[in-house]
């Protein structure tokens, strides 16, 4: 259990220190079962049967000196038949070890399959489409169960010819000791004991088989574990040039940015894109669905960075600073609540640099500023209330409101009654910082100090919200008039 704990220890710490696009292209399932099938095999590898296999070895070395030592003649025509052992063993060996990983792969996609299904039981259920997620299941877990039968077939057949090897052995060692005694080179006594002997490595062989398919599985099992533990981020978590308070405004520039997801480089989402959002302003940036708005952020956050071009803070490109402290100094509120599985007063203070050291006053203050302070009391338990997965124990608005807090913009899944709150209380901390809203909703932007327009991968309007606003022929006004018409479209609804 020690090296189990170690080795899960070690791999979460290098899952964790890897870049974002890691993530877009390895599924959350497959890395849980890393978690924890693939270390437990690999611990059970490292422990019960590895000293089952010092143990075969030393007793088979053993078992040899006393062969040889009671006829050394006999016991040079017995091992002839190591190499050919020995032989198979590696063949099987090879198969085991590809299997293996089969298997364990095969697995993670089941894992896969469960936690999306299971994290997103609601939709599934919306559908009606437990039978068919079950049906899913099914055929996956056949899979890994078709695999098995392979494996278990190659166990059993590496077994069974070492096995009879030892057999042969036997009868050879009963064959050659006959013809030793007859010709007065062997006593009975000399064969007993060589015979015992040969018995006791013949067991021992068997035992070492054993051993040896089992340390395939482990390592078909742990190649896909040394592979996560050994891979290096793309850019480091916590290294780089950090500034001193004085020499942080808060200047942001995107600087001719051409960007394209890993996971789809022959799509681009930025393509010579030129930003500036000057110190201690409030930017708004808005755009038909896919123009990349949220991009922004997570190249800001350096979740990415960019193909060509550069993007700085108080003209130092990012790329420069290090990615822990830059992520510190930079508050964002995500357009879906973000809550753990623990207090509310646990999940406010998550975002301090030692959450351990908030006090409960801070806390206080914390739901004061934020204009929540009263309804949180509301609950039975207060602060002390746990929220759930994702927040599911509370109310959506409740939980949407809540997020709030987690990564000090409005978020569109606000209701009116929660948004009026929110917004004023974020007005009061935006003051004298630099903002980028990346507005969902457009009626959010108003009192903007700027407003930039994306589309076709860059910025194509830029300028006050009146002044765009003037320009019939710009994409900004035929968003607001497209917004306003759906609205006006759902009062009616309503009204009916």
């Amino acid at each position: 259990q020690q090296i189990v704990r170690n080795v899960r220890e070690s791999l979460f710490s290098s899952i964790l220190r890897q870049e974002v696009g890691f993530f877009d292209k390895t599924s959350t399932g497959e890395l849980i079962n890393r978690l924890s099938a693939d270390t437990a095999l690999v611990g059970r590898v490292l422990t019960d049967n590895m000293s089952d296999g010092l143990r075969s070895v030393a007793q088979a070395v053993v078992g040899v000196s006393m062969m040889f030592y009671v006829s050394p003649n006999l016991a040079s025509f017995v091992l002839m038949i190591v190499p050919p052992m020995a032989g198979v063993a590696v063949i099987y060996g090879r198969y085991l070890f590809s299997i293996s990983k089969r298997i364990q792969d095969s697995l993670a996609d089941t894992t896969k399959l469960a936690e999306e299904k299971i994290s997103n039981l609601r939709t599934v259920r919306a559908f009606g489409k437990e039978l068919t997620e079950v049906q899913k299941y099914v055929e996956k877990v056949e899979d890994v169960l078709h695999l098995a039968k392979k494996e278990a077939l190659l166990d059993a057949g590496l077994l069974g010819i070492m096995g009879l090897s030892v057999n042969i052995t036997i009868l050879s060692v009963l064959y050659k000791g006959g013809l030793l005694m007859a010709s007065d080179h062997m006593t009975v006594g000399e064969l007993t004991s060589f015979l015992m002997y040969a018995f006791w490595v013949g067991v021992s062989i068997v035992g070492l088989s054993s051993f040896y398919s089992e340390l395939m599985k482990g390592l078909g099992a742990g190649t896909r574990l040394w592979e996560l533990m050994e891979r290096k981020p793309e850019f480091p978590l916590n290294e780089g040039l950090v500034l001193r308070p004085e020499q942080l405004k808060g200047a942001i520039e995107f600087r001719n940015v051409s960007f394209a997801y890993p996971t789809r480089k022959d799509i681009p989402t930025f393509q010579d894109l030129s930003l500036s959002v000057p110190a201690g302003t409030v930017m708004a940036v808005v755009g038909p669905s896919g123009s990349g708005k949220s991009t922004l952020v997570s190249l800001l956050l350096r979740f990415y960075d960019p193909d060509s071009g550069m993007v700085t803070i108080d003209g130092r490109d990012i790329r420069d600073l290090n990615p822990h402290w830059l992520r510190s100094h930079i508050g964002t509120v995500s357009q879906e609540p973000v809550l753990f599985s623990c207090s509310i007063a646990e999940n406010i203070a998550y975002g301090a640099t030692d959450p351990s050291q908030v006090t409960t006053q801070e806390i206080l203050q914390a739901a004061q500023i934020a204009n929540a302070h009263d309804f949180i009391q509301g609950f039975p338990k207060g602060f002390d209330t746990v929220v759930g997965e994702k927040g599911v124990l509370l109310s959506g608005k409740l939980a949407q409101a809540l997020s709030v807090f987690l990564l000090p913009l409005t978020p569109s899944a606000l209701d009116a009654e929660n948004e009026f709150l929110v917004q004023e209380a974020l007005e009061r901390l935006m003051e004298g910082r630099t903002v980028l809203i990346i507005a969902h909703r457009l009626s959010t932007i108003q009192n903007a100090d700027s407003v930039a327009v994306l589309d076709q991968h860059r910025v194509v309007e830029s300028g006050r919200h009146a002044q765009l606003l003037a320009n019939r022929d710009g994409l900004f006004r035929k968003l607001m008039e497209k917004q306003a018409f759906l609205q006006e479209m759902q009062k009616q609804e309503f009204a009916k």
